[in-house]
């Protein structure tokens, strides 16, 4: 056993201490700060800010992070520190302080309202974090230029393949989550969403054809479990990164994902070898005047397992078993995923389902028996009312405003009821949450929801 362990111990010093070209990271880490600064001023000239986080009365939290709200007009100013930072992560400018910053402003505003919730925000935020404990700016970067000691051609390999590593869950994972009877034997919600996109030119009729529902429901579950293996090789990585391009491109024509796709298709190119890196950033050196040799000296970046470089390791080790475990917490929770949505978020799980539902709260005197409804568009926008009304967690959420907005006007001993309908995928609607229990008397926890009725497949 002790053998073993001591091998073992061997073998991963040995990995970790295995150099590679720094030009693969460079390159990432240069058109991620690129498209970070490109996606958060589109996000601004939208007029997103505004509509998202100004306008709304009221912004859903997340549990243990409801001191996360929008800062006024200070909102603005948080945005040009995260496009600010996005830059110099780009340039590899103070790159330590920039990623740094970037990735708390960048969580910060994602955290602001959990009504905005997507996965490629949360995609952004851990590989942030991640980044934070990259050496990305020792090659094609400000830094590595002004400091010689930062400047190497060989960085561990582990830095790179912890990018990879990263990608390949989130591929994988998503393809796991689309292993389920909706999406694989109902094709559903692709045959719910495919057919509104009629007007497409040359595929627009293709679209309304039930075949394709199903070829594409197929054929985005095996794309996914299959690309990050695919990339790997150096065989099948041309190919491959050709179906990259055809999906996520394919996906930005048919489904409003913003920048994602973008995004995703830019941070697949580090599966390739350090040449094709090296000469993208060749040209941008000439583009900009300066020598595209400049970095090529030959010099590799040593590791010493100090105190610090083991914390390092620690905290890396820890993202990556946090990345892989989180995603399986929905197994925790009894029912059906999609209908509670206990342990939805943070796992990976991209556009398998249309649900639409319907919320009205009654507000009720405990003592006199009096009631009344609530108009929810005079305290949420329509997106807000969209998303409260077919989640439990912000059902309760949103209760409790109400009682806490009521009780300030002069309202006592009350208590709030809410009549719910979701429909799911395409199945009738039907009762979300018990209409007989007092929401006042349910705290938000991470705990398994019992007054979320069950669900029932129509037959």
């Amino acid at each position: 056993m002790l053998m073993q362990m001591e091998t073992d111990r061997n073998i991963f010093k040995s990995y970790i201490n295995t150099k590679t070209e720094a030009a693969p990271l460079a390159a990432f880490r240069f058109f991620f700060g690129a498209l970070m600064f490109i996606s958060l001023l589109r996000f601004w000239l939208m007029g997103w800010i505004e509509k998202l986080y100004l306008e709304p009365d009221f912004h859903f939290s997340y549990i243990g992070f409801e001191w996360v709200k929008p800062l006024g007009n200070f909102t603005y100013l948080l945005f040009i520190i995260c496009m600010v930072s996005a830059i110099l992560v780009s340039l590899g400018y103070k790159y330590r302080m920039a990623i740094i910053v970037f990735f708390l402003s960048f969580t910060y505003i994602e955290l602001m309202d959990k009504t905005t919730y997507l996965n490629h925000y949360y995609f952004i935020s851990v590989l942030s974090f991640l980044m934070i404990w990259l050496p990305a700016n020792t090659y094609f970067a400000l830094d590595a230029k002004k400091n010689e000691q930062l400047r190497f051609q060989f960085i561990p390999r582990w830095s790179v393949d912890s990018i990879k590593l990263l990608l390949g869950i989130v591929y994988f994972y998503a393809g796991l989550a689309k292993l389920n009877p909706d999406w694989l034997f109902k094709a559903m919600p692709l045959k719910i969403w495919l057919p509104a996109s009629y007007g497409l030119p040359l595929i627009g009729d293709l679209l309304q054809k039930e075949w394709v529902h199903y070829a594409f429901s197929w054929g985005g579950a095996i794309y996914d479990l299959s690309i990050p293996f695919l990339l790997l090789f150096k065989r099948t990585r041309t190919w491959a990164f050709a179906a990259v391009i055809i999906f996520h491109v394919l996906t930005r024509i048919l489904f409003p994902i913003g920048m994602f796709p973008y995004i995703m298709i830019m941070s697949t190119l580090i599966f390739f070898e350090a040449g094709l890196h090296k000469r993208i950033l060749r040209s941008l050196l000439r583009l900009g005047g300066s020598d595209p040799d400049y970095f090529e000296n030959g010099k590799r970046m040593n590791i010493e397992f100090n105190v610090l470089q083991k914390l390092k390791m620690s905290v890396v080790i820890l993202f990556f078993t946090i990345q892989l475990l989180v995603p399986f917490r929905y197994l925790l929770y009894p029912g059906k995923l999609f209908w509670t949505e206990e342990g939805y978020r943070f796992s990976w799980r991209v556009m398998l389902m249309e649900k639409a539902g319907y919320a009205n709260f009654k507000i009720v005197d405990g003592e006199s028996g009096k009631r009344f409804y609530v108009r929810n568009d005079d305290f949420l926008t329509s997106f807000q009312e969209k998303q409260m009304s077919t989640q439990a967690d912000f059902i309760l959420e949103y209760a409790h405003y109400l009682r806490d907005h009521f009780e300030s006007q002069g309202h006592q001993n009350i208590e709030i009821y809410v009549e719910s309908f979701v429909a799911l995928n395409g199945e009738k609607s039907k009762a979300f949450i018990d209409p007989n229990l007092d929401l006042c008397q349910l705290e938000p926890s991470l705990k398994h929801k019992s007054w979320i009725l069950p669900f029932h497949e129509n037959h």
